[in-house]
């Protein structure tokens, strides 16, 4: 007896075998995931924080993974650059970004319009660190300690300047938010990245800095002088420099979050198994080490945790960015 199959039927059998096939490849994908090299992406130029968070976690998990890790450098309007093209690569596990929370929790505050939407089209891997931000001056400023900055700002309004990796960056809105509180004004002088501001406020050209860690060894040489933290808490590396919240700018806290990000639509099972491995690799003493040497804490988590503290960092950090009618480079 012949057997036959309504229409409707032989369609949704072909639907189901399709959808099968595909899920069969992906499987595939994933099992011989990775069987090439993998590209990290760093939104800011080299020598900054997210650079060297890349480099020194990018080693260990190259070893983890059996395939190297390749860090690239892609600065430029804030992150955008290296966002946007990793927002635009394949979803295969093979094309990630290191970045500052920013790229997903302030820049859609600074840019009204972006060529991608970091919140839909990149999706959290795992967090790295912690990064603090420094308050560091020039040797030649005559201040030695928070008390004598803050008075010293407010006698002379608009006469000094500091610097940043970009409008809207950690470091600028750290600025910004202690300018608010202490009633004070001094120049901003945006750069594409933490190292060439670094550069200039160890050249005198500029007088003060939130340091995202960058120059704490140079603070240790006494080529700057550290007055604070801009943090909630001390800094575990300096335990007897204050915190500014200590110095009488109560709540203050510009700490950021760095981590590494996909293309959405990443493989689920590649996602969990290059967050177990950051996680691993955030608990050797080696990563620790590089972590805390630029005053940042390892903070591991889960991809929804770190997608939770960029909400959070986005409420905010955007609300500072409206008051402040803080625009994009």
């Amino acid at each position: 007896m012949k057997t036959s199959f309504h229409p409707q039927r032989r369609a949704l059998l072909a639907i189901a075998l399709a959808a099968g096939a595909m899920l069969t490849a992906a499987h595939a994908q994933t099992a011989s995931w990775p069987s090439k090299p993998v590209r990290v992406i760093v939104n800011f130029p080299p020598g900054g924080a997210a650079d060297q968070l890349a480099r020194a976690i990018g080693v260990p998990l190259a070893e983890a993974l059996g395939q190297p890790v390749v860090v690239e450098n892609r600065g430029g309007a804030n992150g955008n650059i290296g966002g946007e093209a990793v927002a635009k690569a394949p979803a295969d596990g093979y094309t990630l970004l290191m970045s500052s929370g920013g790229m997903v929790s302030v820049n859609p505050h600074l840019y009204p319009k972006m060529a991608f939407d970091p919140a839909k089209d990149l999706m959290p891997v795992a967090a790295a660190a912690r990064v603090l931000v420094f308050l560091e001056v020039k040797p030649s400023l005559p201040v030695n300690n928070i008390k004598e900055f803050l008075a010293y700002i407010k006698a002379n309004p608009g006469k000094l300047s500091f610097g940043s990796p970009g409008n809207g960056s950690s470091p600028h809105l750290a600025t910004e938010m202690m300018k608010i509180q202490t009633n004070t004004f001094a120049v901003h002088v945006p750069y594409r990245g933490a190292a060439p501001a670094m550069q200039d406020l160890l050249g005198g050209q500029l007088d003060f800095m939130f340091d995202p860690g960058i120059g704490l060894q140079h603070v240790k040489a006494g080529k700057l002088k550290l007055l604070a933290v801009g943090s909630a808490k001390r800094s575990p590396l300096f335990p007897d420099v204050p915190t500014l919240d200590e110095a009488g700018l109560k709540g203050f806290d510009a700490d950021t979050w760095f981590g590494f990000y996909a293309p959405a639509g990443t493989p689920p099972a590649i996602v969990n198994r290059l967050n177990s491995e950051i996680n691993k690799i955030l608990g050797s003493q080696a990563v620790k080490d590089r972590i805390l040497a630029i005053g940042g804490i390892p903070a591991p988590m889960s991809p929804s945790d770190f997608n939770m503290r960029a909400s959070i960092d986005g409420a905010r950090f955007g609300a500072l960015i409206k008051a402040r009618n803080i625009k994009g480079d």
